[in-house]
């Protein structure tokens, strides 16, 4: 049985420079924490609280401290919560995240409709809609693009982790809304580059593991498109899987989502070498 890891897969700069922040801060009185989970891979959080960072819901939650927002990014109020409560900040926010944000905010103070393309539920897609003062519209599918109000001007931008082929058939449902449009892709390179690698490695093999957290929208859209290929299985590490899932395959794909660490993948790669 072959072993063929994707291309591209796991950590990607944006989550290695939160992890490498959140690490420079860790106090072991408790005086450092996250807004909500850095990252959407609970094994890495549970391993960085075990190194002196936590986590918190809400900045009312801390009293003192630093607080440290997570990759995914925080609209202007959050900023300052934090200045008026006196706690130290430190912005881990992807920059490509950041530049969705003042894309988003840009778009907005110009006088165009903002649309958001991404999951609605996202806190990335809360943070971007956040930074046009909640005047933005977030589409998630085809037919909430096909529904929308012409406007007299209309700015896209997306989701830094959302699937480029939807992005693409959702701004073609939107070309005819209006005579103004401008349209900033903002999926960033390490998404197009894991989806695509993911896409080609599951064409040539008869399972793929896709491995990360069940929270992440980046490494279920991978299992997703994987899914269409071949038989696919999204896991979060080695102890979810299963010998009978291996029986009669030849050639294993293992791909992981950009907040995968790479121990888990490796630890999965090892596991089904020594099947």
């Amino acid at each position: 049985m072959e072993v063929i890891l994707a291309d591209y897969l796991g950590f990607c700069y944006g989550v290695k420079r939160a992890i490498k922040l959140a690490r420079e801060h860790a106090s072991p009185n408790g005086d450092a924490n996250t807004l909500g989970p850095i990252i959407h891979n609970p094994q890495m959080v549970e391993r960085l609280e075990k190194e002196g960072v936590g986590t918190v819901d809400k900045v009312e939650d801390m009293e003192r401290g630093t607080l440290i927002i997570r990759s995914h990014g925080v609209g202007p109020e959050t900023y300052e919560a934090v200045r008026q409560r006196g706690l130290q900040l430190v912005d881990a926010t992807c920059p490509h995240v950041r530049k969705a944000q003042l894309s988003a905010k840009n778009l907005s103070d110009n006088g165009y409709h903002v649309v958001v393309v991404g999951e609605k539920q996202h806190p990335e897609v809360q943070s971007i809609f956040q930074w046009t003062d909640g005047t933005a519209e977030v589409l998630e599918t085809v037919e909430e693009a096909r529904a929308l109000k012409p406007c007299a001007k209309l700015g896209i931008v997306s989701q830094t982790t959302f699937s480029g082929r939807m992005f693409q058939r959702i701004v073609g449902e939107l070309l005819e809304k209006s005579r103004d449009i401008r349209i900033l892709r903002t999926i960033c390179t390490a998404t197009d580059q894991r989806q695509s690698a993911a896409v080609a490695l599951a064409s040539k093999v008869d399972l793929m593991l896709v491995i990360g957290g069940k929270n992440s929208a980046n490494t279920t859209r991978l299992a997703e498109l994987c899914a269409k290929r071949c038989k696919t299985y999204h896991i979060e590490t080695a102890a979810e899987l299963q010998d009978e899932w291996l029986d009669n395959i030849d050639k294993i794909g293992i791909t992981a989502g950009a907040s995968t660490p790479d121990w888990i993948i490796k630890e999965v790669y090892k596991k089904c070498q020594n099947r």
